[in-house]
C-alpha cells in the first residue's frame, strides 16, 4: 500500500491554496483507489499530488476492494473507487457514500492458450477457470453464457481452483489453465510472461453488444462530509477527468508514472494495458439512464450483488 501526502496545489488541481472562508476547497482528505485501471486512469493526478511539499490530501493505493470498503467504513475515506455494484451494496445498507462519476468502463476478458476458440459456441464441453463465484465477475460471465445459448451449469465447467486474481493469472501464466477469466491489467501482464495466451473475447465489448449499453464496471464515489463541499468536488472531479484523458492520449508518458508509482512493474505491460482498461471518466449525473441498467442487469440475475434492491434517486450525486 503507498500513501501519497500532498500539498495544497496551488489552485492548480483541487483549489485547496487560500481558500475562502467555510468553502471546503482547502480541507484535508483522503482518496481510497485500487492498483489497477482505477489508478491508472488518474495517475497524473497522484504524479500531481505526490510533488507537493505540504500535508492536506493523500491518496491510498489499494490492492483489493475489500480493503476500500474497509476505509469507507471507518470512515477514513473521502472518497473510494470500487466496483459499482459493491458501491450499490454499500448504499444499500445504509452507508452514506454518493456515485460522483465512473471512471472505468469494463476490464474483463476471456483469454488463454485454446486457439481453437473463435466464437462463444467453441466453448462448449471447455473448462473454464474463474474466481470469486457469485462475485461481479463470475455473474457477469454467467450471464454472457447464457445469452449466447450456453448452459453455465451444464454445457461448461467453472472451474473456482484459484482463490484470487492473482493465482488465477499466475496458474494461465504457467499453463496450469487453459481458459479463465480475468481483468486487465493483469491480463497484459500474463500475455508478456507467456507469449501463448491471447485474448479470446473482450467481455467488455460482449456485454455491450448483447445490453446495448456499456459496463459501467467501476464507481468514483464521495462521502457526505465530503459531499457538503462542491467546490473542492468539482476541482478534484475535473482534475482526475483531466487525468483520465492524459493517459489516452499520452500512454507512453503515462506508462512511465503508473511504474512510477508501483501500480505496475513494467512500462511495456502498462502501455499495453492503457487501451483494453477503457478508461472514460463520465460524471455519473450526466449517465443515470445508463448506470441504473447497468445495476438493473444484476439485480435481475442475482439482487444480492447489489445489495438486495436498486439503489434510489439519491445514489447518484
Amino acid at each position: 500500500m503507498r500513501i501519497i501526502p500532498v500539498l495544497f496545489i496551488l489552485s492548480l488541481l483541487l483549489g485547496c491554496s487560500s481558500p475562502a472562508p467555510d468553502s471546503g476547497t482547502g480541507r484535508a482528505c483522503t482518496i481510497a483507489t485500487l492498483k489497477g485501471p482505477s489508478s491508472m486512469g488518474m495517475i497524473r493526478l497522484i504524479d500531481s499530488i505526490s510533488r507537493a511539499d505540504h500535508p492536506g490530501m493523500r491518496i491510498e493505493l489499494l490492492n483489493e476492494p475489500m480493503q476500500v470498503r474497509k476505509m469507507m467504513l471507518d470512515g477514513s475515506a473521502d472518497y473510494a473507487i470500487l466496483p459499482t455494484t459493491m458501491a450499490a451494496i454499500l448504499y444499500n445498507k445504509g452507508l452514506d457514500y454518493r456515485l460522483i462519476a465512473i471512471p472505468v468502463w469494463g476490464t474483463l476478458y476471456l483469454f488463454g492458450t485454446d486457439t481453437a476458440i473463435t466464437r462463444w459456441e467453441d466453448l462448449r464441453g471447455k473448462r473454464i477457470y474463474a474466481m470469486a463465484r457469485g462475485m461481479t465477475p463470475d455473474v457477469l460471465f454467467r450471464h454472457l453464457l447464457e445469452k449466447n445459448g450456453i448452459s453455465p451449469d451444464t454445457d461448461v465447467t467453472l472451474d473456482y481452483s484459484f482463490p484470487t486474481h492473482i493465482d488465477l493469472a499466475n496458474a494461465v501464466s504457467a499453463g496450469q489453465a487453459e481458459l479463465a477469466v480475468i481483468s486487465e491489467p493483469l491480463v497484459s501482464l500474463v500475455m508478456q510472461r507467456n507469449k501463448n495466451i491471447r485474448p479470446i473475447f473482450d467481455l467488455n465489448r460482449e456485454w455491450e453488444r448483447l445490453q446495448g449499453i456499456p459496463m459501467a464496471q467501476t464507481a468514483f464515489l464521495g462521502s457526505a462530509g465530503a459531499l457538503r463541499h462542491p467546490d473542492q468536488v468539482e476541482r478534484l472531479v475535473a482534475a482526475y477527468e483531466r487525468s483520465t484523458r492524459w493517459v489516452n492520449q499520452h500512454p507512453d508518458s503515462a506508462a512511465a508514472l503508473i511504474v512510477k508509482y508501483g501500480i505496475l512493474p513494467d512500462e511495456e505491460v502498462a502501455l499495453r494495458s492503457i487501451p483494453r482498461s477503457n478508461l472514460d471518466f463520465v460524471r455519473a449525473g450526466d449517465i443515470r439512464i445508463q448506470v441504473g441498467e447497468y445495476l438493473e442487469v444484476f439485480y435481475r440475475m442475482n439482487p444480492d450483488i447489489i445489495g438486495g434492491k436498486m439503489p434510489d434517486e439519491d445514489f447518484i450525486y
